[in-house]
């Protein structure tokens, strides 16, 4: 029997990738195009191509300095796109630039700690804050970018050492990060406050879960959901800022780790693919914050995990690659809300 994962280049109407990737990262560009960054496949690459919506066709664009894999790739205000750490294998302390009006990377100034599996986000000032990841076991510290000066400063730590966690930039301006593991997975949350520079405690989830996805909804609250524990749940659970509050909402309809979780123009949420104790997934699931119920959607045309998610500009969801278990993929797919059919 074969055992070996091969590169699985499938053909379906968006096209395919230049290149399989895994556990890479696909960022949204003001000029509406995806630029799809690094992964494994398994060999750690430093590639880089481009999505056109417009004529749903990939181009490769110039590749980064390093190769890296569970990194971050974080769209800043001036246009430019900031991809920190990962691994490949070694845990990266290197940033670098993309600007894509050039098509051009640059190195900039190294982190102050070497990390992967960790969270990026860019604040309302404009800096961006990255925190914990593993090195190789879990670390608390976090740290500013700021781009108008091209530096890295420390900032106060986490209550708790986290990787594969999550962060997600509030409507009033501070970080809700939940999660992750230590190496055990963890139900604890925390807020990170710009102002302040500090980290508090903010409530505990109902289930410790890491791999899982948070989504900010329209209406400010926090969707959560998902995640291994340690094997792969379905429970979802709601943060309101507004009190600082857990409540748990319905669960999805099968256990999933390693999916994706996209809001879409219509305020839902689409979760799609990951894998679970059944083996990988190519179904998909709508969450409706006003009844909080999830309904069943079109399945993908392959099964995935570790693959990425992005709401285009035409409302559509862009798939990318991913694992299923045998093969790395270079397939991507479109799911089209209006249809919910993917293509």
């Amino acid at each position: 029997m074969n055992t070996c994962k091969c590169f699985l280049a499938a053909s379906t109407n968006v096209g395919s990738m230049n290149q399989s990737r895994a556990w890479h990262k696909a960022t949204l560009l003001a000029n509406g195009k995806v630029l799809v960054t690094g992964g494994s496949n398994p060999l750690t690459i430093n590639t880089a191509e481009l999505y056109d919506p417009s004529t749903e066709t990939w181009t490769t664009t110039s590749s980064m300095k390093h190769q890296r894999s569970t990194h971050t790739a974080t769209l800043l205000t001036d246009g430019t796109v900031l991809v920190t750490g990962g691994s490949n294998p070694h845990t990266l302390n290197s940033a670098e630039l993309y600007d894509p009006s050039t098509e051009i990377w640059t190195t900039i100034s190294r982190m102050n700690h070497e990390r992967r599996e960790h969270t990026a986000v860019l604040l309302k000032n404009e800096k961006v804050l990255v925190a914990g990841g593993s090195n190789p076991s879990a670390i608390n510290s976090a740290e500013l970018y700021d781009p108008s000066t091209g530096t890295w400063t420390t900032t106060d730590i986490m209550n708790q050492s986290r990787a594969w966690h999550t962060a997600t930039l509030l409507a009033n301006g501070k970080v809700l990060v939940t999660g992750g593991s230590n190496p055990l997975t963890i139900n604890t949350a925390e807020l990170y406050d710009p102002s302040t520079e500090t980290w508090t405690t903010t409530g505990t989830m109902s289930q410790s879960r890491a791999l899982h996805t948070t989504t900010l909804l329209k209406n400010e609250k926090v969707l959560v959901t998902g995640g291994s524990n340690p094997s792969a749940i379905n429970s979802a659970e709601l943060y309101d800022p507004s009190t600082e509050t857990w409540i748990n909402t319905s669960s999805m309809k099968i256990s999933r780790i390693d999916f994706t979780a996209s809001v879409l123009t219509n305020g839902k949420v689409l979760v799609a693919g990951g894998l679970n104790g059944n083996g990988y997934l190519s179904s998909a699931e709508l969450y409706d914050p006003s009844t909080e119920t999830w309904t069943t959607t079109g399945t993908m045309n392959q099964p995935r995990a570790w693959h990425t998610a992005t709401l285009l500009k035409n409302e559509k969801v862009l798939v990318t690659g991913g694992d299923n278990g045998t093969d790395y993929l270079s397939s991507a797919e479109l799911y089209n809300p209006s249809t919910e059919t993917w293509t």
